[in-house]
């Protein structure tokens, strides 16, 4: 392959932290040493840095094609400057054998990112058996997880961190007690009252973290909480992580950006799982971010189709997407003084790939060329309908937004954007 070379660019280094002018020579897929190259792309100012790996992306095969495929996804994933997605299990079928993965990696193979996947962490994730953990792990899991269908049962928890912990699995929970958030639909207090609205207190997550946490502590398994949205859950997380437990945290970028108000009047689009927070809570979690207490950033991508939001409040389906929009939302946070642009990419590339052990996060020598060139104050409006994705859930449409991605490269080879280079 020619050697590439980027010239005069801002590079987002997430390793050292910095934040400079410079160059940056990949060659045969990976990032080289300084040299000579055929090829040269003037970058302009902007800022090239290592592509977003993107936790708990909902893609639609099988059983929801309609709503997102893998060709789709691919697509606004380049697009959104994110060279990794890593697929949820929570499809129709869930991904709870070998067998099922292996059908799901087979659809994956054509997409123009890198694509990975988790796998449930019970059949079904039903939460009453667990899924073969060894087997899923040499097919190919990075992850297990049930999502938002919490096991209920402690027992069967347990012997599930036990196993993961022989095997060095990453188990994903997902901070919640389901006997308090069941049937609930937005935040509890005066908003939602005054709305007519069923809301569940921010208290069920920290409880769900308490007993996951406790869990973790009895086992010595490896624990990555999905999203950490209020902040009676951060205590929780601080004396788990002053124990030197194996625990990392994360959030969605609807929670960092969006508070309850936003619901307004009934718009669904801002419906999530977790609902959306009071602005305090958002700020809590900003916080957390800004001192690594949250160790990550994910655009909890959940396609629905029109049928599936245009209804009450009530009984809209939850989620959104968010690949094309996690970088401009994340700007949000930088432009308004929370984070600069190297602790932002921690959080939505170094982090996940040391996670999860995968390549990437960093624009090292010999890292994969796994890249995003994007201008951090190109200003826009979104349309929902230019969205690449085949659902268009946004609760950004029609949104005032900065940061714009200029081009994408996934093992050096150009899969969004324009070119615009000097030979």
């Amino acid at each position: 392959m020619t050697a590439t070379l980027f010239t005069n660019a801002r590079l987002i280094d997430p390793v050292t932290g910095s934040d400079a002018l410079g160059e940056l020579r990949i060659e045969d897929g990976r990032i080289t040493a300084p040299g000579p190259a055929a090829h040269v792309i003037d970058c302009r100012g902007k800022c090239l840095a290592p592509g977003i790996i993107d936790i708990g992306v909902k893609v639609g095969e099988p059983g929801e094609r309609h709503k997102e495929s893998f060709r789709t996804a691919g697509r606004a994933a380049a697009a959104g400057g994110v060279t990794t997605i890593v697929c949820r299990p929570d499809t129709l079928p869930p991904i709870d054998s070998p067998e099922m993965l292996d059908q799901a990696r087979a659809r994956a193979a054509g997409s123009p990112v890198r694509v990975r996947h988790m796998s449930a962490l019970t059949r079904g994730r039903a939460g009453t058996e667990m899924a073969e953990i060894g087997f899923l792990m040499d097919a190919g899991a990075v992850a297990f997880s049930d999502g938002t269908h919490v096991t209920r049962d402690a027992k069967i928890l347990s012997r599930c961190l036990t196993y993961a912990r022989s095997l060095g699995a990453l188990v994903i929970g997902h901070p919640q007690d389901p006997s308090l958030s069941a049937g609930a639909c937005i935040t509890s207090g005066k908003f939602a009252s005054l709305r007519g609205l069923p809301g569940v207190a921010p208290l069920a997550e920290r409880m769900g973290l308490e007993r996951d946490l406790a869990l973790v502590e009895a086992t010595g398994a490896r624990y990555h909480a999905d999203q950490i949205t209020s902040a009676a859950a951060l205590p929780a997380l601080r004396r788990a992580r002053d124990a030197g437990l194996d625990v990392t945290a994360g959030t969605s970028i609807h929670h960092l950006t969006l508070n309850v108000l936003d619901v307004a009047d009934y718009r669904t689009f801002f419906k999530m799982t977790p609902p959306l927070r009071t602005e305090d809570d958002r700020l809590a979690v900003v916080e957390a971010l800004a001192t690594g207490e949250i160790d990550i950033i994910s655009s909890m991508h959940t396609p629905q189709d029109e049928e599936s939001k245009r209804l009450p409040f009530e009984q809209a389906a939850p989620g959104a997407v968010g690949l094309e929009t996690l970088l401009p939302a994340a700007m949000r946070l930088v432009h308004a003084g929370h984070i600069d642009l190297p602790t932002l990419w921690r959080a939505v590339s170094l982090n996940p790939a040391r996670r999860l052990g995968l390549e990437g996060g960093t624009l090292e020598v010999d890292a994969p060329a796994d890249l995003v060139l994007f201008d951090p104050d190109a200003p826009f409006v979104l349309d929902r309908f230019k969205l690449q994705s085949k659902s268009k859930n946004t609760p950004f449409d029609g949104a005032r937004m900065e940061g714009r991605v200029l081009g994408t490269w996934v093992a050096g080879t150009r899969v969004h954007g324009q070119e615009r280079a000097d030979a």
